[in-house]
């Protein structure tokens, strides 16, 4: 799955360029620089494999979405509607920006469910992000139809499936915009790392120098260029080391995605003499990113029966129903809301009442999906041994 298992000579070769310029930060520093600016090519290479016109590089993925966020003027008393199954950054991201996360059911995509997304609709719903989990599309046309139909703006969370897409448009491209991570174990890899892209300018103008302090970019698109600020900021900013081996993991991404879908045949393949399998849903087979392979059981009690197995026999899957970073009735910090700050933020007023608890049996049509889930991540690189190491396994399952 992850992109550190094709680090070769091209991210060296990136990395050195910069090493050789001495110049480590994205900004300023002509002469020193000679020509060489990584994060600002990374960003431009991005917003073109994904068809946007715009894309701004920032620190992480989590920074990504509050600088989306932020940009499109979401904040306190506002409510963002996402999904209960979700890496935490996600709903921390809306926390942070001091808006209300709401949760939506998945369906058997694994994503948001389109209908369920409707209920959670309210006069305070300001934002919707969808999430594009395990490298599949989200029904991301019927989820925009929706949006439209209420005048909400779209933010795409895309932080495990770039290079996915529906009918040829890739995912991120669809809403107001996309924001993408590339942590280390991401489909494509820059330590840390983030980027959002966009087709609206003045949007991405806003981004550009909110995660830079608010720092006067408009003498300069993408880069400084003015003294003054419009408003206040942050420091999400990407460094040259990072934008010089986005730059070569972007150029082998259609080559893992390649590779992915053919392990995941040969995984499929496998899995399929499960008695009573079937396979997640995946809106457009030709767009999936394949980094997971996830299928379901008849019950909860044979998915984990099986899974005992399979995990004696070396080759355990993922069991997320159990999954203390991604499941919403998991994450028992939001459920307790707990918190550092002294005064119960963001679970609480200034005045101690209660802002906001969550119900963990709130969604049941995901529980029921969950339950019944078992996930393979894919590798870029599958060897016979490990095939056929899981192919033994699921023989002993079955």
């Amino acid at each position: 799955m992850p992109g550190f298992e094709v680090f070769g000579e091209e991210e060296k070769k990136e990395i050195a360029e910069v090493l050789d310029t001495g110049v480590l930060f994205r900004y300023e520093f002509p002469e020193e620089r000679r020509g060489i600016y990584k994060v600002r090519r990374f960003e431009e290479e991005f917003a073109r494999y994904c068809g946007v016109k715009y894309a701004q590089a920032v620190t992480s993925g989590t920074a990504a979405l509050k600088v989306a966020l932020v940009a499109m003027g979401v904040g306190p008393g506002d409510e963002v509607i996402t999904q209960g199954f979700t890496f935490v950054a996600t709903w921390e991201a809306i926390f942070d920006v001091g808006a209300v996360p709401v949760f939506a059911e998945v369906d058997e995509t694994l994503n948001m469910d389109p209908a369920d997304l409707e209920k959670k609709i309210s006069p305070a719903t300001r934002a919707i992000i969808p999430v594009h989990m395990l490298g599949g599309p989200a029904r991301i046309e019927e989820i925009k139809a929706v949006a439209e139909r209420y005048g909400i703006p779209v933010l795409e969370d895309t932080a495990q499936a770039p290079g996915a897409g529906i009918k040829g448009r890739k995912c991120g491209s669809f809403g107001l915009c996309g924001t993408f991570s590339f942590d280390p174990v991401k489909t494509m890899t820059t330590g840390e790392g983030g980027m959002i892209v966009t087709d609206d300018e003045d949007l991405w103008r806003k981004m550009s120098e909110y995660q830079d302090h608010g720092h006067d970019h408009v003498a300069n698109p993408g880069g400084r260029g003015g003294e003054g600020r419009s408003f206040i900021g942050f420091n999400y900013r990407m460094m040259e080391l990072q934008g010089a081996i986005g730059l070569a993991q972007l150029a082998k991404l259609d080559g893992i995605v390649e590779s992915q879908r053919r392990n995941k045949e040969a995984l499929r393949q496998v899995v399929s003499r499960l008695p009573g399998v079937r396979f997640r849903t995946i809106v457009d087979p030709a767009g999936d990113n394949a980094s997971f392979l996830a299928f379901f059981l008849p019950d909860a009690a044979t998915a984990q029966k099986v899974n005992g197995v399979l995990g004696n026999n070396g080759a355990g899957a993922v069991y997320f129903a159990d999954n203390t970073w991604h499941y919403y009735p998991k994450w028992e910090h939001l459920l307790a809301g707990s918190t550092l700050a002294t005064s119960g933020w963001p679970f609480k007023e200034a005045d101690g009442r209660r802002r906001v608890q969550y119900d963990p049996r709130a969604l049941p049509q995901s529980a029921a999906i969950m339950d019944r889930l078992l996930v393979y991540p894919v590798p870029i690189k599958l060897s016979d041994e490990r095939l056929e190491q899981i192919s033994q396994a699921v023989k002993a399952a079955c």
